[in-house]
């Protein structure tokens, strides 16, 4: 079911001041999308990777039910929300994974379950993690252009008008930001943005 931007928009609005039955006729809507947010999400991630699409989809609607108090702007800032929400979900997974490998919680699980989720992956997710924090915190901007376009799929449009500035800007700001984010991932070592 596609709908029209204008239409969602109203939704948003709709929904933010207090109409509940605006958030159920929203959701068939944006549905196709936050699936498509989610199955890019799940391609960055590593084969029989045991967190599914859906199940990513269905924790996003629930944290989405829980942002009530969020001032919707339109559809754009509703997936750049959506995104963010898909990476906390992902990051807080590899975080629980880590934690168990170092026996937190030593829960009995069969080898088939264990050799789900290897330590490597945990640590890269964690590590991209990491220096999008560390970008955020020297550039928010720059980060929150990262989360939208990279995480959340945005396009350059889009971005730019939920981060209310232009096209160029976005294109500008991103070439950076990837280029930042490529140095310290590969050299360990961070300059400014």
């Amino acid at each position: 079911m596609t709908a029209e931007p204008q239409d969602v928009t109203q939704l948003l609005l709709a929904w933010s001041a207090g109409d509940q039955a605006a958030f159920d006729q929203l959701l068939p809507l944006v549905n196709d999308e936050l699936r498509r947010l989610a199955r890019a999400y799940m391609r960055g991630e590593r084969r029989g990777h045991s967190l599914q699409t859906s199940a990513l989809v269905n924790e996003a609607y629930l944290r989405l039910v829980d942002q009530q108090q969020v001032q919707w702007q339109n559809r754009a800032h509703f997936f750049g929300i959506a995104a963010q929400l898909m990476r906390r979900i992902l990051i807080d997974y590899a975080r629980k994974h880590q934690y168990a490998k170092r026996g937190g919680g030593a829960v009995r699980v069969s080898l088939d379950e264990a050799a789900a989720v290897t330590e490597a992956r945990a640590a890269e997710v964690l590590a991209v993690d990491e220096a999008l924090d560390k970008l955020a915190a020297m550039d928010a901007r720059k980060g929150r252009l990262v989360e939208l376009r990279f995480f959340g799929g945005l396009t350059e449009e889009e971005t730019a008008e939920v981060l209310r500035v232009s096209v160029p800007t976005v294109q500008r700001e991103w070439r950076a930001a990837k280029a930042w984010l490529h140095r310290l991932l590969t050299a360990g070592e961070s300059d400014d943005v």
